[in-house]
């Protein structure tokens, strides 16, 4: 077994979720390439006292279910899933796809079938606020793909990454945390990119290895109806299997009035999908020292050095700003110099330029003090 392999699951096990004696852990599977870390998972569960159960998932076969799937046959689905989750205590999703657009074809009423009925009660409701839990990613030949390295190249990024020291990250973090904490008025600029909104009495959340892996980001969430502006993402987003570029959103009072894409009818379907499609539940920064690219991988792209993501949809609980959806679309934003740099304010006072936070108490969050 490769050592970096073993390292991981015993982070994930121990410093992640935490498991202890007689915890019942699900480990979730989503492809084979996950075997070997599946497999050391179970090890270390069971050498923590703990008491393993795997689910496997299948792409292509989730797939050939929702070409033709029914609300009823969701529920009864989704019941299955419900019953198992209620009983555990901890949750690790491991997933590594051979296809990233396996769904793409899948009508779109039935991609928002199971996420209603399905994805929603049975994660949202019990295993987020139920379980202590963990999600990441396995490497695999189509994510080195997306990423344009070798699969060898790619292993490294990725240990390098999810192995990092997500302790002194932790620390580090607390400072950003007390400044977003004190904040109100939030400016963003860069190319394309001129909007405002407020963060007031909304908790700063840091993400510090203990829910994804890889990790790297604090977030909060806007005053709901306080954005004002215009953003011009640029980095390419998937959602149910479709991949989008060069996405612009205009705000007005919180709401998305306008939004353009490599595909407007699909994007603005995606906002139609409820009320709070169109608000925006989720505002992060993101400072992982080893992720500086996107690799169309949203627990990757949302962690990467010199990013803010703004997150269309459901608000999580911890930082709730009210808005409620079936929606939580993750949208990257760099602003490194590569990506044609940009500056952020809180409350007048810049605070990130270029992706390089500037303010002495926020310096330790740079990539030369995190690897």
């Amino acid at each position: 077994m490769d050592e970096r392999i073993v390292k991981l699951a015993k982070n994930l096990v121990n410093y992640a979720v935490k498991v202890k004696e007689g915890d019942k852990v699900l480990i979730n599977q989503i492809g084979h390439n996950t075997d070997p870390l599946a497999r050391q998972l179970i090890k270390e569960v069971y050498a923590a006292g703990g008491v393993p159960f795997v689910n496997f998932e299948n792409e292509s076969i989730k797939r050939e279910l929702l070409l033709h799937c029914t609300k009823e046959q969701v529920d009864i689905m989704a019941k299955r899933d419900a019953t198992i989750m209620k009983e555990m205590d901890c949750f690790i999703g491991i997933r590594s796809d051979d296809n990233n657009n396996e769904l793409s074809d899948v009508p779109t009423e039935n991609r928002r079938i199971y996420e209603e009925f399905h994805f929603r009660p049975v994660h949202h409701q019990i295993r987020v606020p139920d379980t202590r839990w963990v999600v990441t990613r396995f490497p695999s030949y189509a994510m080195a793909q997306r990423a344009n390295t070798s699969l060898e190249d790619f292993e490294d990024f990725y240990f390098n990454v999810c192995n990092l020291d997500y302790a002194k990250m932790s620390k580090a973090m607390d400072s950003l945390v007390e400044l977003m904490n004190r904040t109100d008025k939030v400016r963003i600029i860069g190319e394309g990119t001129d909007l405002s909104f407020s963060i007031k009495d909304i908790p700063a959340i840091k993400c510090d290895g203990q829910v994804n892996i890889p990790d790297g980001e604090v977030y909060t969430a806007p005053v709901k109806n306080s954005i004002n502006g215009k953003i011009s993402y640029n980095t390419p987003a998937v959602y149910l299997g479709y991949t989008y570029e060069n996405i612009i959103f205009e705000f007005e009072n919180g709401k998305i009035v306008k939004a353009t894409a490599n595909n407007n009818e699909k994007i603005n379907a995606v906002l139609d999908t409820d009320e709070g499609a169109r608000y925006i539940g989720e505002f992060a920064i993101g400072v992982n020292p080893y992720v500086i690219h996107p690799m169309k991988e949203t627990l990757f792209d949302e962690k990467i050095m010199g990013s803010i993501h703004l997150t269309p949809g459901n608000a999580y609980d911890d930082a709730d700003n009210g808005n409620r959806s079936t929606v939580h679309w993750d949208l990257v934003y760099i602003q490194t110099p590569e990506y044609g740099g940009g500056e952020i304010y809180f409350d007048d006072v810049l605070i990130r330029k270029d992706g390089m936070f500037v303010l002495p108490e926020l310096e330790c969050l740079n990539p030369e003090n995190l690897k």
